[in-house]
C-alpha cells in the first residue's frame, strides 16, 4: 500500500463548517475548530500542507469560560512603543473585540509560522448569529 501525501498541486476538497459558540466553553470550541482547520478529520491529513476545511464560528460574543477566568485571564499585546504593554481581562476584551479571544485561542493551537498563518485564513469568526457564507452551504459542526 502506498502512502499518499497531499501537496500544493493536488486537488483537495474543502468543506465549510459552521459552529455555534452560544454557551459553549472557549477551549472546547477552539480545539474542535483547530482540528478541522488543520485537516485532522480527513484521511488525507498531511502535517506540512494546508488541506483543512473552512470553519465559520457564530455567536463568538456568547462564549463561556469557567471559574474566575473572566476576570483573572489576561490577554496582552505590545504597541511597539516604550512601555507599551497593554493588558486586558477576558471580560474587557470580549466587550471591546468580541471575536478576539476565540481567534487568539485557535491561533495558539495552530503551527506558529507561515503554515499556521495560512491556515488561520480559513477561519471566519462573527460576533452575532449572522454570517455572509450561506452560499457555501456550511454544515453544522457539533462541539
Amino acid at each position: 500500500m502506498k502512502t499518499i501525501f497531499a501537496n500544493k498541486g493536488s486537488e483537495v476538497k474543502r468543506d465549510w463548517y459552521v459552529i455555534d459558540a452560544n454557551g459553549k466553553t472557549l477551549g472546547r470550541v477552539a480545539a474542535k475548530a483547530a482540528s478541522v482547520l488543520r485537516g485532522k478529520n480527513k484521511a488525507s491529513y498531511t502535517p506540512n500542507a494546508n488541506n483543512g476545511d473552512f470553519v465559520v464560528i457564530i455567536n463568538a460574543e456568547k462564549i463561556q469560560v469557567s471559574g474566575n477566568k473572566p476576570t483573572d485571564m489576561m490577554y496582552r499585546h505590545h504597541t511597539g512603543f516604550v512601555r507599551g504593554l497593554r493588558s486586558y481581562s477576558f471580560n474587557e476584551l470580549i466587550a471591546r473585540h468580541p471575536t478576539d479571544p476565540l481567534r487568539r485561542t485557535i491561533a495558539g493551537m495552530l503551527p506558529h509560522g507561515r503554515l499556521g498563518r495560512k491556515i488561520l485564513g480559513n477561519l471566519k469568526v462573527y460576533a452575532g448569529s449572522e454570517h455572509p457564507h450561506a452560499a457555501q452551504n456550511p454544515k453544522p459542526l457539533e462541539v
